[in-house]
Parts: C-alpha cells; sequence; structure tokens
C-alpha cells in the first residue's frame, strides 16, 4: 500500500502563487506515475499534471501548461506542484495521485489517492 498527503492548499488572490505538497509513504518503491488531479464545484475530477517517479518525465493539462511546475524529490518522497499566475477557475481541490505502472491522464489509472486540499483564488 502506498499513502499519500497533501498540504501547501490555501485561500490567494489572482495572479499569485501556491505551492503544493504530496509526502508519499508506505510502499513507495513500488511507484512509476505521480500525478496531480483536481475537481472544481459542480464538476468532475480532471488532470493537471504528472511526472515519473524515476525519469522525471513531466506532462500538463493545456490549461495549466506554462504556470504550474510538477517535481519530485526522490530522498524525501515528495512531490511539488508549483502553482504560479493563478486564476479563479483553478479554484478546486487538489488531490494526489500514484500509479505502479506509466499512468497518464485518467483517474483510473491511478490505484492510490490523497485526501486532498483545498486552493481558492479570489478575483
Amino acid at each position: 500500500q502506498v499513502q499519500l498527503v497533501e498540504s501547501g492548499g490555501g485561500l490567494v488572490q489572482a495572479g499569485g502563487s501556491l505551492r503544493l505538497s504530496c509526502a508519499a509513504s508506505g510502499r513507495t518503491f513500488s511507484i512509476y506515475t505521480m500525478g496531480w488531479f483536481r475537481r472544481a464545484p459542480g464538476k468532475e475530477r480532471e488532470f493537471v499534471a504528472f511526472i515519473t517517479w524515476g525519469g522525471g518525465s513531466t506532462y500538463y493539462a493545456d490549461s495549466v501548461k506554462g504556470r504550474f511546475t510538477i517535481s519530485r524529490d526522490n530522498a524525501k518522497n515528495t512531490v511539488d506542484l508549483q502553482m504560479n499566475s493563478l486564476k479563479p477557475e483553478d479554484t478546486a481541490v487538489y488531490y494526489c495521485a500514484a500509479a505502479r505502472n506509466l499512468a497518464g491522464i485518467s483517474t483510473g489509472a491511478y490505484g492510490y489517492w490523497g485526501q486532498g486540499t483545498q486552493v481558492t483564488v479570489s478575483s
């Protein structure tokens, strides 16, 4: 099993920045892909970004490309999401997820999830 705990959410004004962090514990050696997803009020959970645990390859949703950066620290078993130039439409609960294979943008490809952290961007 893998346990994931997110932190770093909060309230920020449009144009501001936040950094989310996800700490992984348990059988972390089995992780291949780590991802960030989000769910806005009244909407389904959507993909934000993913990173491969070993090689560090990254992929972003078009809506966040150029504004968000995903990174990992294998020694600390953490994955961060640096969010810059935030917009009100970025308001959502952000979830960290892990997969034991090369997962993509589908929520169904990830077997482990954190509890989520709220990000609110005011206009």
